[in-house]
């Protein structure tokens, strides 16, 4: 078992009231800031999963898993800890280890949150991956992402009966790929969560090395690894391109390829060190959070991927974006000059 080597205790920032919307990609935090504008929208899903799913979940979990505290896995116990105290989060989720050869983790649960470990994660990862690793839960909970994610279950189980109805099912269909595109940005706010729980930028990337590869990492190499990253984000032809985006349809996750290079490029920004600098967004502000401010970071940062994409697909897109935006800016000069000479006349 990966117990990971005892080393001396590394004193981590520890980032007083901060708030989410610090590590939220921008088309997560667009949903999230207006969904919790919504005022009592997640009180009645919170009350409508917690009657009956979430408690089930529990016993499920008591009856057939093994809960950490100070006397089983008491290591993990530490960890949480440790992570909680890194976000400020005074109020943990319980958590569990799940007999699963998979290397899986998940935090269900919206009232009151559960971490779940897989057997597998926990026995491939040593300390400092599983510190990340928690942490990435522990930032789907803080965020609350258990909402939109109940939401994008119920959606998939109405779809047989959606089917049934004319036009249901083009519209459900519609509604639910919006959300597993944020399912999938979702996690990438979650690993940036992980990175700023754990402070570990090597973990991290490890830890996605041994998602991929089934836990192993002696006959792996981290330059080949983000090369790897770096051909899939050149996509290849128009055929390529087509084939990812119909692969991507039904994932609620990234690949783990992917979410190491999102990573990386996140803290090649400086927005990490910047946080770690006492640079980032209080929890005490969050109501106060403007949704248009967010819904212009996310159409944004939707921008920025497409202009930096060496995707076939993604450069047409984007060319045929700017282009359209310089007839339509021009067509527009051009009225303003004809309606400026009839004015003259």
């Amino acid at each position: 078992m990966a117990t990971g080597d005892k080393k001396p205790a590394r004193q981590r920032a520890v980032l007083t009231d901060i708030s989410s919307r610090a590590w939220e990609h921008p088309a997560d935090r667009g949903a999230l800031v207006a969904l919790r504008r919504l005022k009592g929208f997640d009180v009645l899903l919170k009350t409508m999963s917690g009657v009956f799913r979430e408690r089930a979940w529990r016993l499920t979990l008591l009856g057939s898993a093994v809960r950490v505290d100070e006397r089983q896995f008491a290591r993990l116990h530490r960890l949480l800890a440790e992570v909680g105290r890194s976000l400020d989060c005074t109020t943990l989720p319980e958590l569990y280890v799940q007999a699963d050869p998979t290397l899986t983790a998940q935090t269900i649960g919206m009232d009151k949150p559960i971490i779940v470990l897989s057997s597998g994660l926990v026995h491939h990862l040593d300390d400092d991956e599983l510190r990340f690793v928690i942490g990435h839960e522990l930032g789907h909970a803080i965020s609350g992402h258990a909402v939109y994610r109940t939401l994008l279950l119920r959606l998939l189980g109405l779809g047989g009966l959606l089917n049934a109805i004319p036009g249901g099912a083009i519209g459900i269909r519609m509604v639910t790929v919006g959300l597993l595109e944020w399912s999938r940005k979702a996690e990438l706010s979650a690993d940036r969560a992980g990175l700023l729980a754990s402070q570990d930028p090597t973990a991290a990337l490890r830890t996605h090395m041994k998602l991929a590869s089934g836990g192993e990492l002696e006959e792996l190499d981290v330059t080949s690894f983000l090369q790897q990253g770096a051909e899939y984000d050149e996509g290849g032809d128009v055929r390529e391109s087509l084939i990812k985006l119909s692969l991507l349809q039904q994932q609620t996750h990234p690949f783990a390829v992917v979410r190491a290079t999102e990573l990386r490029r996140w803290i090649d920004t400086g927005a990490y060190t910047a946080i770690l600098g006492g640079d980032y967004p209080r929890r005490a502000d969050d109501d106060t959070a403007s949704v248009s401010a967010a819904a212009q970071e996310a159409a944004a940062s939707y921008s920025d991927a497409f202009e930096r994409t060496q995707d076939t697909l993604g450069r047409l897109v984007h060319d045929l974006a700017g282009w359209m935006g310089q007839a339509s800016g021009w067509l527009n000069d051009r009225f303003r000059r004809g309606s400026g000479d009839g004015d003259v006349a």
